[in-house]
């Protein structure tokens, strides 16, 4: 009876691992699919917002257009894949993709940082214009995925 429950212990372990593991073959979207602009804003609604909400603003077009700019020649928004572009989705290319998100990553979160310590003492007005320029570039991405 112990060698059976043994048995069916030992299964369940490993089909539910199995289940749980990742493909890790599968295909890296070359575009991380976190990285969104939640909505684009015009000039009056960024006036009465406060300082804070519109560092939050400042710093989520950064994070998008870091993660998005390198990458236009490819794709200009998140869901494409090496496999859809017709790259060769070896280990090599996968490996080379991934350490590029990473680089990407650190990056982002070093920025971020210094944004959080230093952007406080930016001009509202200024900081406002920033976001409208950031949200221009990110519309002028999706006019350039037209001619692709």
């Amino acid at each position: 009876m112990k060698t059976k429950i043994t048995l069916l212990s030992i299964c369940f372990i490993l089909i539910t691992s199995l289940s749980f593991a990742q493909k890790k073959d599968d295909a890296k979207n070359i575009i991380n699919n976190k990285v969104t602009i939640k909505k684009y804003y015009d000039s009056d609604e960024l006036e009465k917002m406060q300082k804070g909400e519109l560092l939050d603003l400042y710093i989520e077009r950064i994070t998008v257009l870091t993660n998005t700019m390198p990458y236009i020649a490819f794709a200009t928004k998140p869901g494409i894949t090496m496999t859809t572009l017709g790259i060769p989705n070896s280990k090599e290319n996968r490996k080379a993709l991934e350490n590029q998100h990473e680089n990407t990553d650190t990056y982002v979160e070093n920025t971020i940082e210094f944004q959080k310590t230093i952007l406080p003492y930016s001009d509202t007005n200024n900081l406002t214009r920033a976001i409208l320029f950031y949200e221009e570039i990110m519309k002028s991405l999706h006019v350039y995925n037209e001619y692709n």
